[in-house]
């Protein structure tokens, strides 16, 4: 199932396109544009690039609704029922292939941000674990994005209900210190999931403090993985029930 879905992937340039252009435009958009007018400080692509790699993250991994929903509405899912597969297969392959997809995402990112003069100070210990949390949380957002896509009754809904996952990231610590924002948005950007993300891989990368945001991080994570696989799993049984 993931290789699979791994396969479509690669049938649909436009899409695979368009999930490694997105991050890069940002990336440049934020750094050249508004990193001028922007006092974080520090370097400002230092300060972004996490915060770029978690955005891509998100909408990369929402686009798993998407594909959830487009095999439970062509019917695709009676026929891998006539198999020999667990049904957990089904779900787990789209996950899987989400969790491989935004990997790549992430290393041309910060393959675009080196070349753009991003310097992290972390060492290889630090790198392994600020990856590992990229992809935690690249498997909690896939893990909802597909209970999502299991809910919606077609694809444009699955779009729709991933719209709060690709907003999140915009109203935390990945472009703007939270301090900066109104009172009243800024303890949501201070105790929202995405923030302690940000802040611990920005944290392993560039020396800033990490403090609790790891175990936040990973809490947050763990527990919206756990959710979204149950949900989804029930979900998936429920519709093909008969």
């Amino acid at each position: 199932m993931t290789g699979r879905n791994l396969r479509r992937m690669l049938r649909s340039p436009d899409a695979l396109l368009m999930g490694l252009a997105l991050p890069v435009l940002l990336l440049v958009l934020f750094v050249y544009v508004f990193g001028g007018a922007i006092d974080t400080g520090t370097d400002y692509l230092n300060y972004v690039v996490p915060g770029i790699v978690l955005l891509s993250a998100s909408f990369g991994a929402a686009q798993t609704a998407v594909a959830v929903a487009s095999d439970m509405q062509r019917g695709i899912v009676d026929r891998f029922r006539s198999m020999p597969i667990a049904r957990s297969a089904v779900l787990t392959g789209h996950v899987v292939a989400s969790l491989v997809r935004n990997l790549a995402s992430t290393v041309v990112v910060f393959a675009v941000a080196a070349l753009m003069g991003f310097r992290p100070d972390a060492t290889l210990v630090e790198w392994v674990a600020a990856v590992g949390i990229i992809a935690l949380f690249v498997l909690a957002i896939s893990a909802v994005s597909a209970a999502l896509g299991m809910l919606a009754g077609n694809e444009e809904a699955a779009s729709g209900f991933t719209f709060f996952l690709l907003f999140l990231p915009y109203v935390s610590s990945a472009f703007v210190p939270p301090d900066t924002m109104p009172t009243w948005l800024r303890g949501f950007a201070e105790h929202q999931p995405v923030t302690p993300v940000i802040e611990t891989v920005r944290g392993l990368l560039t020396g800033t403090s990490v403090g609790s945001s790891a175990v936040i991080a990973v809490g947050w994570c763990v527990a919206f993985t756990a959710v979204g696989l149950v949900a989804a799993t029930a979900l998936f049984r429920r519709r093909t029930a008969r």
